[in-house]
């Protein structure tokens, strides 16, 4: 007797219609999973993938609860409990602390870590709703783990997210979730455009593999701790930041 081949895992992405978060989302679909994502608005990557049968797209918008609950009804509607969440969407916001608006550390604050608890909370709430083992991943960063002058705010949530992630673990250990943390150096994104040729120079010269990274370099750590290779790791921060903290 030959058993049926088991379905496949439901991932949930937070903003994976550009930048890291779409490297992701099509790394989990080539890995097989099946994935749903949202972001504020659609993109080329996600139009282009409206047809395919296990990806499913919703705008929805981190600082907004009401449209987050809407999501998660959605994806769980069309794939199921979740087996897994990636917390990959987020803001960027610099500036020296003495000077910055109050709405732009509220906007970071909104998104990047209230939002994502919020964010978290409805996706454990559906996890817990089966007996199936579970991994939540957040997408940090090393701004959390090391001081940066003009980024207080933007590393006061990434700081949060690992601090969550460590309690997260315990409080949901026994029910076989797993959560872990991803803190990437610079990456080659929209979130680093912004930064001068000097400023680049500065931080390639600072790092010992000698280059920005790229959102590839964080697929391989991200689907490594999502899978079952990484069944005993749990509460940890990898640093993926080609040495840049060392």
């Amino acid at each position: 007797m030959t058993s049926e081949p088991s379905a496949p895992r439901h991932v949930i992405l937070s903003g994976g219609s550009r930048g890291l978060g779409m490297t992701l989302a099509s790394a989990l679909l080539d890995a097989g999973y099946c994935v749903s994502t949202f972001s504020r608005r659609p993109s080329g990557f996600t139009e282009s993938l409206a047809d395919h049968e296990r990806f499913a797209f919703a705008t929805a918008d981190l600082a907004a609860p009401a449209s987050l609950a809407a999501f998660v009804k959605e994806a769980v509607a069309r794939f199921g409990p979740p087996d897994g969440l990636v917390n990959s969407a987020g803001i960027a916001v610099d500036g020296i602390l003495a000077t910055m608006p109050e709405d732009r550390i509220d906007a970071v604050l909104a998104v990047n870590l209230a939002g994502t608890l919020k964010l978290t909370r409805l996706v454990v709430r559906e996890m817990l709703t089966t007996n199936r083992p579970g991994a939540i991943l957040t997408i940090s960063s090393i701004i959390g783990l090391r001081g940066y002058s003009g980024l207080a705010a933007y590393a006061a949530t990434k700081g949060g997210l690992d601090a969550m992630t460590r309690a997260l673990a315990r409080e949901l250990g026994g029910r076989g979730i797993r959560v872990n943390a991803v803190a990437p150096g610079y990456l080659e994104t929209e979130m680093t455009h912004g930064l001068s040729v000097q400023q680049t120079r500065q931080i390639v010269g600072r790092t010992p593999l000698g280059r920005l990274g790229l959102p590839g370099d964080v697929v391989g750590p991200v689907l490594f701790l999502l899978s079952d290779a990484a069944a005993f790791i749990t509460g940890q921060v990898l640093v993926v930041d080609g040495g840049i903290t060392a």
